[in-house]
């Protein structure tokens, strides 16, 4: 009993590190493998729990779909000789009931389940009565709504250390990332869960290692508590997502030159020139309100002149029009064009609502 307290009371000071670093292959892969990788972690210094996939949820069937339960001990081991915390993906109760059996500390429900209630709820219904630290990615798509569902769901069966992680999200055409991060959403998420843990997982935003370290600077820069990041001892040769990966003496690296930068800075000075930039933001923002105000006014008197031809709302040319001429304008004044996109497309279905309430009034 007093061991297990103990082991609990560790747990929970991982858990409220700052910044808290998770590490590991995407995919257990075989004992040495794990073992290795895990010494190799320990040696940086910087990292505080022990990832690795034991069931992976595969696209189409035929890939690796992972080592299963017999990979579990190997994770022991390797807290074992270690001393990290182990962390692994579950998603269904069997896996869960697994994963508890062989001591894994913390548990994380993936983009694949998340985007199922049903599924959500299975684990959910797994962990009644377990004291244990669960964090939930974002699902697939881009649902809010299904994110927040998932963590009331884990949060009603009684879980009170809940965690969330950002692995951005599935996005046809997106040749950038391998999901795209729609930071609006991570953030947003974050506003409606404020105290709960958020962290980032750049392997699977980037897709490619090359731009990992910039993706895992925004997300500190955006105030997120840590950071989750796959890593493998000979990552060319991965069983799974081998172009993510990299060496654990690279993370090292790469967690050593992030940039990490505080919420807040505890100065009268600092505090008083701050405040005065947001109040030039808020004044900006209330004069933003009042032009956009007059600007549907306008689009009503728009309405009503094409009621009463008998016009459609829409019109395709003149929106096309609209978005070039914004383009020009937003590049000398130093608005990106994806921004220029999304606020106009804001701005016009707000006015096509006020025109319909005009035309079937």
């Amino acid at each position: 009993m007093e061991q297990a307290t103990q082991q609990t009371k560790n747990v929970m000071d991982v858990w409220q590190k700052r910044p808290l670093i998770i590490s590991g292959p995407c995919s257990a892969e075989t004992e040495e493998q794990v073992l290795q990788t895990a010494i190799r972690l320990a040696a940086t210094g910087k990292v505080d729990m022990l990832r690795a996939g034991i069931w992976k949820p595969r696209t189409r069937p035929g890939q690796f779909e992972g080592i299963g339960v017999k990979g579990l001990p190997w994770l022991l081991q390797a807290k074992k000789v270690t001393g990290l915390l182990t962390t692994v993906e579950v998603a269904t109760a069997k896996q869960v009931e697994d994963a508890l059996n062989f001591d894994v500390d913390v548990l994380w429900i993936g983009a694949r389940t998340t985007v199922n209630p049903f599924s959500v709820q299975e684990v959910a219904d797994a962990l009644r009565g377990v004291n244990i630290p669960v964090l939930i990615k974002n699902p697939i798509n881009p649902d809010l709504e299904l994110w927040t569902g998932a963590v009331e769901r884990i949060a009603k069966a009684g879980i009170q250390h809940i965690g969330l992680i950002h692995r951005g999200f599935s996005s046809y055409g997106n040749t950038e990332y391998r999901n795209a991060p729609m930071w609006h959403l991570a953030i947003e998420m974050k506003r409606r869960n404020p105290g709960m843990l958020m962290i980032n997982d750049p392997s699977h935003i980037s897709g490619r290692r090359d731009i990992l370290q910039d993706v895992a600077q925004t997300a500190i820069d955006l105030d997120y508590d840590g950071l989750i990041i796959e890593s493998h001892i000979d990552p060319d040769h991965a069983w799974s997502d081998a172009k993510q990966q990299i060496t654990p003496e690279r993370l090292g690296e790469m967690i050593g030159s992030i940039n990490w930068r505080k919420e807040d800075v505890p100065s009268a000075e600092y505090h008083a020139a701050l405040e005065k930039l947001r109040q030039q933001i808020n004044h900006l923002d209330d004069e933003l309100m009042q032009i956009l105000s007059q600007r549907m006014k306008v689009a009503e008197k728009i309405g009503l002149y094409k009621k009463e031809n008998n016009i459609t709302i829409l019109q395709t040319n003149r929106w096309n029009h609209i978005l070039e001429r914004a383009y020009a304008k937003g590049e000398k004044l130093g608005l990106s064009r994806e921004f220029i996109t999304r606020y106009f497309d804001a701005v016009h279905m707000e006015s096509i609502q006020h025109q319909n309430k005009i035309m079937n009034a």
